[in-house]
């Protein structure tokens, strides 16, 4: 099994670029704030997702009166 295989295809996007980076040089405060703005951006993308899971049942229950 392939451990980029759940990578996006395109090469430049902005996630693929993002999981090759290499950590080695990060300090420990650095790897901190690195995923404290990772944890903000999954809650940004839950959030969305959310929005647009109710806004899409919202549509399919309009359309099946």
């Amino acid at each position: 099994m392939d451990d980029n295989e759940d990578l996006p295809r395109n090469a430049n996007d902005p996630v693929a670029l993002l999981v090759k980076q290499d950590l080695d040089p990060l300090s420990v405060d650095e790897l901190d704030q690195r995923i404290s703005l990772l944890k903000s951006e999954i809650s940004r993308c839950e959030a969305k997702k959310s929005f647009a899971v109710s806004h899409r049942a919202s549509a399919e229950n309009l359309f099946k009166k």
